[in-house]
């Protein structure tokens, strides 16, 4: 083990002010993540009592201010709003003159890149757009979980370095994202993550209705499996009745839910179709089970169109 003394971080160079504008799960979870690197976050804006709280939570004896004051306080100013409200809140910043010229205006919406910041970059500020690629909790767990998060960051070329320092302070991995391509990345991000927990809640549900005690137990092994083999493999890793091509078991499977749960019919559907037409098109499913299997999940009964069995497990 290494025995040189690391710097303190408050003697680096550049330390920044910096203020909150929006205390929900996000602002204020970076904002101690960068003073864990030595800058001094100044002013926080919240309205809710959620927010206020958060904010008391993560950043103790930080002052609660006006959102304007925030901008005045700080050389660094994190925009951690929703994203329907960022493009009206960054117009009435900059029209209010609330935006100095040469101030770091960051905002953390996955869907835009830094165009929506145009009115403020007008005004002279210097626009980022840092995305972290992770779920929010609001509780300090959530500066840990910063490490080695991912973050999607758009940024012009001459702030390029700048964005990229501010990641790698919250310990962060950057990923440059073009400006017309954040929707899709962002799309690509609410797939996977939002939908996970919808899918997951479902199929706890169904295990309690099935007679499992504790269906997050026998979920957690399964589940944390299943994305293993995933991020891993990809396509490679599906497996199950879709996969196999068992029109018969993925009937049983939607009647079963038509009688205990119908509100999950049309989503075990879709997700049944997904999986049948990648299967298909990686090989893995074989197309004179295909036949049969897509059938059923357009309501045939199995075995309308005399497909074979599939392998047994």
């Amino acid at each position: 083990m290494s025995t040189v003394q690391q710097p303190d971080p408050r003697d680096r160079p550049a330390r920044l002010t910096v203020g909150v504008v929006g205390a929900g799960r996000v602002g204020p979870a970076l904002a101690a993540s960068l003073q864990l690197a030595g800058h001094r976050p100044v002013a926080v804006s919240g309205v809710s009592d959620a927010s206020r709280r958060r904010a008391a939570l993560l950043l103790p004896d930080v002052p609660l201010v006006r959102p304007a004051e925030v901008l005045e306080r700080s050389d660094l100013v994190l925009l951690t709003v929703p994203d329907d409200v960022l493009p009206g809140l960054v117009e009435g910043l900059a029209e209010t003159g609330a935006v100095r010229p040469g101030q770091l205006l960051v905002h953390t919406s996955g869907r835009y890149g830094t165009r929506v910041l145009d009115p403020a970059l007008r005004a002279g500020a210097l626009p980022l757009a840092l995305h972290p690629a992770m779920t929010f909790t609001g509780t300090p767990v959530d500066v840990q979980r910063l490490a080695g998060c991912s973050f999607g960051v758009t940024a012009p070329e001459e702030l390029r370095l700048a964005a990229e320092a501010l990641v790698i302070e919250m310990a962060g991995e950057p990923e440059w994202i073009a400006e017309e391509s954040r929707p899709l990345y962002h799309a690509a991000l609410a797939l996977g993550a939002n939908h996970l927990v919808t899918l997951v809640a479902q199929s706890m549900e169904l295990l309690r209705a099935a007679g499992v005690e504790a269906p997050d137990r026998m979920l957690g092994p399964l589940l944390g499996a299943a994305l293993d083999n995933a991020l891993r493999s990809g396509d490679a890793a599906l497996t199950g009745p879709v996969a196999r091509g068992d029109a018969g078991t993925v009937a049983a499977h939607v009647s079963e839910l038509r009688r205990h749960a119908p509100q999950a019919v049309d989503g075990y559907l879709a997700m049944a179709r997904a999986t049948a037409d990648r299967a298909l098109a990686h090989g893995l499913l074989k197309p004179e089970l295909a036949e049969d299997l897509l059938g059923v999940l357009s309501g045939e009964t199995p075995g309308t169109h005399g497909g074979t069995e599939g392998d047994a497990g």
